[in-house]
């Protein structure tokens, strides 16, 4: 559920899936895209495909994919940075080639994608466009909002956040965890 940074210093903070109290920032992760999160449980498993690195989501006209990614937030007054797991839209040709090439070691590419979870502390971020830069060793993509999109997200992600807003956003996360 959270992934983890080896080297952080913080204050602990309380899981609640494990009540374990952990001394790294957990990253803050999404269990699906936004799309298939809004999906009833009938329509998830009528239309939709998900596992921990893929999504479809199947209509009658088309056929919606998406993919987990990582994006890393800056945090301007601490050592620390915040870490995100997030799912973008991906189109069916690079989202064929990401698939296609998973499990090899050595892909390094690009693709263009839209961020398709909405972050709590900002207004609708569900549609910010992202260039989405594959890792080798088979890491998750990272994403990096486009720069040019004036949007609260985009001028955070850019500028910083503070580390008091860090640790409010870890611990909104952690009380909604369900939701996620």
């Amino acid at each position: 559920m959270f992934w983890k940074r080896k080297k952080k210093k913080s204050t602990g903070l309380k899981c609640s899936e494990c009540g374990q109290v952990h001394s790294e920032w957990p990253a803050l992760t999404f269990k699906s895209p936004s799309n298939y999160h809004n999906l009833s449980d009938n329509e998830k498993l009528d239309m939709g495909k998900l596992d921990s690195d893929f999504c479809e989501i199947h209509y009658e006209d088309q056929v919606d994919r998406f993919i987990r990614v990582t994006l890393t937030q800056k945090v301007n007054d601490a050592c620390e940075i915040l870490e995100y797991g997030l799912w973008v839209s991906l189109s069916e040709k690079s989202y064929s080639d990401y698939k296609e090439n998973y499990n090899n070691t050595n892909h390094e590419t690009g693709y263009f994608g839209w961020l398709c979870n909405t972050i709590p502390e900002y207004r609708d971020t569900s549609s910010i466009p992202c260039d989405v830069m594959t890792k080798r060793g088979n890491n998750r993509p990272e994403i990096f909002p486009h720069k040019d999109v004036d949007h609260p997200f985009v001028r955070d992600y850019y500028h910083g956040i503070s580390k008091e807003e860090a640790e409010n956003r870890i611990n909104e996360m952690i009380k909604n965890i369900d939701e996620h």
